[in-house]
């Protein structure tokens, strides 16, 4: 588990690596809004947040007293950095699948998959609602999915199964196959338990 100091370490290196790109490049290749010479405007889990150039300072748009998680705020480093793909190509995969991910396949199942599957593989109309509330587009996949675009880049899709007599509950997370290209696997399950754990954190307000 990164501490404190880890964070801290990476998000001071991706910002000495970003500061050697424009801002305009940033801007365009991470597909987020700029609001003025100098700042830029991110959406993220439902928050909103201005980071500014180029020192990549982070306010809470709503409530500028609010410190924006330094997790988070590494996270959304790292994908300004990452490769803009040409396009989504809406190839789907499973994490397993993620080039280099199989190191972290057994933590991710455990943070990820099975916080889904307990709080809503026996509730999958909690687990529409809050989907709803998030902003995910409801995909006929499994028993319910959903498709949600995390960044403007990166949508992922969040499947559940019900199960039956016989079968538990079931989940699966499935990436666009450019993922590789932007974020690696470690971030990709960091972005995956977040999306989770938000999803959660709705669920407890329905």
């Amino acid at each position: 588990m990164p501490r404190i100091d880890d964070y801290r370490m990476a998000k001071a290196k991706a910002i000495e690596e970003l500061k050697n790109e424009t801002f305009k490049y940033i801007v365009n290749r991470s597909g987020f809004k700029k609001v003025s010479e100098n700042r830029m405007e991110i959406s993220f889990l439902g928050s909103k947040y201005h980071v500014t150039y180029p020192y990549f300072e982070f306010k809470n748009k709503d409530n500028p007293k609010q410190e924006v998680p330094l997790t988070e705020q590494v996270l959304i480093l790292h994908y300004l950095q990452g490769k803009k793909p040409l396009s989504v190509y809406d190839k789907w995969i499973s994490y397993r699948e993620i080039p280099g991910a199989t190191f972290y396949f057994g933590p991710f199942s455990a943070r990820v998959i099975t916080p889904m599957v307990n709080v809503f593989g026996k509730n999958l109309d909690l687990f529409k609602r809050a989907c709803g509330v998030l902003g995910a587009l409801e995909i006929e996949e499994g028993d319910v999915g959903f498709e949600y675009y995390v960044f403007p880049f990166v949508p992922i899709r969040l499947i559940l199964w019900e199960g039956d007599d016989e079968f538990d509950p079931s989940g699966n997370i499935l990436f666009d196959v450019s993922i590789s290209s932007i974020l690696s696997p470690e971030d990709v399950a960091w972005l995956s338990g977040m999306t989770i754990y938000k999803l959660i954190e709705i669920a407890k307000t329905l």
